[in-house]
């Protein structure tokens, strides 16, 4: 899809399908955040695709939006593994799991499939049933699936504020 009619049409989306999504489109979603740029290429991100019954029981025991998606991945950044800024000790790894995870959110869009960003978890319940997690910042759940019938974007989607609102230049 080309790129300006991604970004405008990709929203939110709360109400899934658990229906099956191809191995080969998962592979380009995480293929998509692979590529994903980090500072100093460091790559300090993890992703973990939850997608076993018993995985997604414990999941869900951490956060109420799972909105009947079937698989979710889990972006974590791990800080002994970034870039640190020299001159005010400002680690990277939350920036570089976000732009990850902003490509993935992209790259879900792309395929066809839907998703929201869900940063409304319990991460330390997350770690604590997950271990593999226990070292990274987690940022976030992608629950994944096809669009349920009543899964358009919330009104809210469109309210943006101007762009000399958000620039100032200099």
């Amino acid at each position: 899809m080309e790129f300006n009619k991604l970004i405008q049409e990709r929203f939110s989306c709360r109400f899934l399908s658990d229906a099956e999504i191809s191995h080969e489109a998962l592979d380009r979603i995480l293929d998509a955040a692979r590529i994903a740029p980090t500072a100093v290429n460091k790559q300090p991100f993890k992703i973990w695709v939850v997608k076993s019954p018993d995985a997604r029981t414990k999941l869900s025991e951490t956060t109420k939006y799972t909105f009947g998606a079937g698989i979710f991945l889990v972006v974590g950044g791990k800080s002994d593994d970034a870039w640190v800024r020299q001159y005010d000790g400002r680690n990277f790894a939350d920036v570089d799991a976000s732009i990850v995870a902003t490509h993935i959110m992209l790259a879900i869009h792309n395929e066809g499939l839907r998703s929201t960003w869900v940063g409304h978890f319990d991460a330390n319940k997350l770690k604590a049933s997950f271990p593999q997690m226990a070292n990274y910042e987690l940022i976030a759940i992608f629950p994944i699936g096809y669009a349920a019938e009543n899964g358009v974007p919330s009104p809210r989607h469109v309210q943006r504020k101007d762009v000399a609102e958000i620039v100032e230049v200099l």
